[in-house]
C-alpha cells in the first residue's frame, strides 16, 4: 500500500519526446485497496474534439430522484469513457487518454518515474504492483526483469537498476494489449471502482461519482487531511448526501468545497480549475448525470464532448 503525503505531479515543461506537459497527477497517503471486480475500459468512445468551452452548453439535466440517478452509474460504458476523457483533460491536456499507455518520464517530483494512463510511479508502489500483475499474467514480458529494481527503489526517487533501458522497454510493453489491460485493471481496482461504489452508497449520481473518482486519482485515500476520506468527512460535516436524506446538489457543493481546500494545502495544487471550471460548472447547470454535450475548461484550455 502507498503511504505518506505525496505532492503534485504537475510539470509545465514539455517532455523529452515533445509531448504536452503532464498535469496534476498527485496521489497523497495510502491508496484504497478494496476487493472489487476488475473492469477493463470499453472501447466505445464518445466522439470528442477540443473546442472553446463556451459552445454547446448542455441543457440542465432533469431532476430525477437520487436513487434513479445512482442506478445509472459512472460505470455505464458511455459514462466511463467520459470520465476517462475528463480526467485526461486535466492530467494530460488531451482527451485522448488511450495515448497515455506509453507515457513515461521523471518529472522531478520525488517519485521517480511517472508512467501510464493514471500516473503509476516507481517511487509510490503502484508501478510495482502494476508490473507484478503484468508479470503474473505474462511471465516472460519485457518489464519482468526490472521487478527486483522496482522493489529496491519503491519509496524513493531513485532510478537505480532501471536506467538506461526501463523507459524504452516501458514504451515497448505499452504496445502489448495485455499490458494495456493491466493498466486498466489496476486503475479500476485502486481508483475507479472504489469511487463508484462509495458514490452509489452515498446516493449520488454520475457527476458525484466522477467527483469522487477525480479526488481519488489526485489525492489517494488514507488518514491524512487531504486524502479522499478526509475530504468526504469534511463535506459530511457541512451537508448530508442523498442516502442520508440530504440534497444532492448541496452535498456535492460541500464536497467540492472540501476538495478545493485540500488542493490549496499544496502549492502545486493551487490551480483548482479542474473543480472550478469543470465539475462546479456541470453542477451549477444541474447536469448531475453528465449528459452530453459537455463543455469545460482546465488550466484555461477549452474542451468539448459531443
Amino acid at each position: 500500500m502507498r503511504t505518506g503525503s505525496i505532492g503534485s505531479r504537475r510539470t509545465d515543461s514539455p517532455s523529452a519526446d515533445g509531448r504536452p506537459p503532464r498535469r496534476g497527477l498527485p496521489k497523497s497517503a495510502a491508496r484504497v485497496a478494496l476487493g472489487l471486480a476488475l473492469l477493463a475500459v470499453p472501447a466505445t468512445a464518445v466522439a470528442t474534439t477540443a473546442a472553446p468551452a463556451e459552445h454547446h452548453a448542455p441543457a440542465a439535466a432533469p431532476h430525477a430522484p437520487a436513487a434513479a440517478r445512482a442506478a445509472t452509474g459512472l460505470d455505464d460504458p458511455a459514462k466511463k469513457e467520459i470520465a476517462m476523457q475528463l480526467v485526461s483533460s486535466a492530467e494530460n491536456s488531451s482527451l485522448d487518454w488511450k495515448a497515455q499507455y506509453t507515457y513515461i518520464e521523471d518529472i522531478g517530483d520525488g517519485r521517480g518515474y511517472t508512467a501510464g494512463i493514471i500516473g503509476f510511479c516507481s517511487g509510490t508502489h503502484d508501478m510495482l504492483e502494476l508490473v507484478e500483475l503484468y508479470t503474473k499474467r505474462k511471465p516472460d514480458n519485457i518489464l519482468a526483469k526490472y521487478l527486483p529494481a522496482l522493489r529496491e527503489v519503491d519509496g524513493s526517487d531513485s532510478h537505480e537498476g532501471l536506467d538506461p533501458g526501463y523507459p524504452k522497454d516501458w514504451k515497448k510493453a505499452a504496445q502489448d494489449p495485455e499490458f494495456q489491460k493491466a493498466q486498466n485493471d489496476e486503475r479500476d481496482r485502486v481508483y475507479f471502482n472504489p469511487a463508484v461504489e462509495r458514490g452509489k452508497s452515498d446516493g449520488i449520481g454520475v457527476l458525484g461519482q466522477f467527483a469522487y473518482y477525480d479526488a481519488l486519482v489526485m489525492h489517494g485515500d488514507g488518514d491524512d487531511e487531504t486524502s479522499f476520506s478526509s475530504i468526504r468527512k469534511r463535506a459530511l460535516a457541512k451537508a448530508k448526501p442523498p442516502a442520508q436524506g440530504g440534497d444532492e446538489k448541496a452535498y456535492l457543493n460541500a464536497f467540492l468545497d472540501a476538495r478545493v481546500w485540500a488542493m490549496q494545502q499544496e502549492e502545486a495544487h493551487s490551480d483548482t480549475s479542474r473543480v472550478d471550471t469543470e465539475q462546479r460548472l456541470f453542477l451549477k447547470k444541474g447536469n448531475l448525470d453528465l449528459h452530453t454535450p459537455l463543455d469545460w475548461k482546465v488550466y484555461g484550455d477549452g474542451y468539448h464532448i459531443g
